[in-house]
């Protein structure tokens, strides 16, 4: 995970470019660390294409008032079930952790991504659980080569990507390969759901037991796919802050 630009709240250390911060954070872990790092500063004065297999068959079409069936705008091949659009108390049953890099990020062979296309993974369902994994594993591919690709057809066009692009483009890509990331995704809170956009709250584990950073990531339905909002100036993340636990949110389990 990267924080790309300034956060869209915050002072001080977050209001700082990302690549001018402590710690430019390129994972989940790296950024509950740099939470730790900028509260503490505060109160003391940042291929080829493999459809996964599984999950359940979609509904059919659903037909619009003068009988016809609604246009499909999702990608070829893709399908989901986006019946249930209720926010999520529990994680889905069928999730497994991917690697990325060197970093775990949650998926869903029933709320997706469902499509691997190399650093590019879709095809999300369009319900608040798809919203949820789109905003984990979307900015997650942001510190790793093919984050150009990513970017590209993952984040929403406008100037604020164009901001997102000229931001990362000053650093360079991490490894993935290495030593394992600290840290990692602890758990979500869906802030604001409809089937157009959507704001999920991210609990990260910091390095340390008992420590866990927050931060917020807005997605759009957008070309048949959950796609990333980047604010104007680029930033990707806003809500930061430090918490002592679990509390409100949803939960992975270990």
């Amino acid at each position: 995970m990267v924080n790309p630009g300034r956060s869209r709240g915050g002072s001080g250390e977050w209001e700082k470019p990302f690549w001018q911060q402590r710690g430019w954070i390129l994972s989940a872990g790296f950024l509950a660390t740099l939470l730790v790092i900028g509260l503490i500063a505060l109160m003391s004065g940042g291929g080829s294409s493999d459809r996964a297999d599984g999950g359940p068959t979609p509904p059919p079409a659903t037909p619009t008032p003068s009988g016809s069936a609604k246009p499909d705008a999702r990608p070829a091949g893709c399908r989901t079930d986006d019946s249930d659009q209720t926010k999520p108390t529990a994680v889905p049953e069928d999730f497994e952790w991917k690697a990325n890099g060197t970093g775990l990020v949650p998926v869903s062979k029933s709320a997706g991504p469902r499509t691997y296309d190399g650093p590019v993974w879709s095809c999300y369902a369009r319900t608040p659980m798809g919203a949820v994994l789109a905003a984990q594993a979307i900015t997650d591919h942001f510190s790793y080569p093919g984050w150009r690709d990513v970017m590209k057809r993952q984040v929403v066009p406008g100037p604020g990507r164009d901001a997102l692009v000229s931001s990362r483009s000053q650093e360079e890509d991490k490894p993935t390969s290495g030593k394992a990331d600290a840290g990692g995704y602890a758990g979500f809170s869906i802030l604001a759901y409809d089937k157009e956009e959507a704001t999920v709250m991210l609990l990260l584990r910091g390095p340390n037991a008992g420590v866990y950073g927050t931060a917020s990531v807005t997605v759009r339905w957008h070309e048949g796919d959950w796609k990333i909002v980047p604010g104007a100036d680029g930033s990707v993340y806003s809500g930061m802050a430090q918490v002592s636990g679990t509390q409100g949110f949803v939960t992975w389990e270990a």
